[in-house]
């Protein structure tokens, strides 16, 4: 656990470090990588209203195996927007278009995403192909119910407020245990929330996830947290998998949404061996 914003930001501050940044382009849009580890390429797509960060907890388990490659999403960190309309196919181009330069057109990858990341990758490895395994956690664009939330605009609020606008939602719809919701948590949330310019939430509530997964005949590891209010409980998860003995599931118990946050010591090693 993280208690100080100042030891928040030293944590951050360090794995920017130990990381290699790389830009792309797409159309007129700069797409911001990081790039970490060496192996075989494995991929982490962040969520919606995030960055790259959303891994902070899982970035050093994975590159002792993997050479990871970071965005942040179009419109996302440190990246430009897409001119609008952002749609869903000129998302997946753009981020297909940067593997292309970072890793050649044929190169095979590992792909896992979280969120509203899911809705991409599962379209990418629709669009591009050559991925070897899939992972999403927490995954978007299933097309069944959702827990209504109760979240708060923290833009309208003044500066001394804002923190607190910022710890509810992560209680409402990121992290179930209240320790869980630390400083870095903070810190990263309040950054990421500051800095999006894409909206994601329109397309995490399709089905387009669901429809690309339908398209793919590839091993697949769908996680989800038990507490996570985007997909209740594992009824997604059997509905997803049904059918699809090259698909794996699972819910941990006591999780939120964030699931590889809230419960890195038991994501890590399952993606661990998931991807060897």
């Amino acid at each position: 656990m993280v208690r100080s914003e100042a030891q928040a930001r030293a944590l951050i501050a360090q794995l920017q470090a130990a990381t290699d940044v790389v830009d792309t382009g797409f159309e007129e849009a700069r797409i911001r990588w990081r790039r970490i580890g060496s192996g075989r390429p494995l991929v982490l797509l962040h969520g919606g209203n995030g960055s790259w960060l959303h891994w902070v907890r899982n970035i050093e388990a994975l590159a002792a195996a993997h050479e990871l490659w970071l965005p942040d999403l179009p419109g996302c960190g440190e990246s430009d927007a897409l001119a609008p309309p952002a749609s869903l196919e000129r998302l997946v181009r753009a981020l297909g278009a940067g593997l292309d330069v970072l890793l050649g057109a044929g190169r095979e990858i590992d792909l896992a995403a979280f969120s509203f990341g899911s809705v991409l990758a599962s379209n990418l490895a629709v669009a591009r192909g050559r991925v070897r395994r899939l992972a999403l956690l927490g995954a978007t664009g299933h097309g069944f119910a959702r827990t209504p939330l109760s979240l708060r605009n923290w833009r309208t609020l003044p500066p001394e407020a804002q923190d607190e606008a910022h710890r509810h939602n992560l209680a409402t719809l990121m992290l179930h245990e209240p320790a869980a919701i630390d400083a870095l948590a903070l810190v990263m949330h309040r950054s990421a929330s500051e800095r999006t310019r894409l909206r994601s939430k329109q397309l995490s509530h399709t089905g387009a996830t669901r429809q690309a997964l339908d398209r793919l005949a590839l091993p697949m590891l769908l996680v989800w947290g038990e507490h996570d209010p985007t997909a209740g409980g594992a009824e997604v998860a059997r509905a997803l998998a049904a059918g699809h003995p090259e698909r794996q599931w699972l819910v941990v118990p006591g999780a939120g949404h964030w699931v590889q946050y809230e419960r890195a010591a038991e994501i890590n090693p399952l993606l661990a061996r998931w991807f060897a």
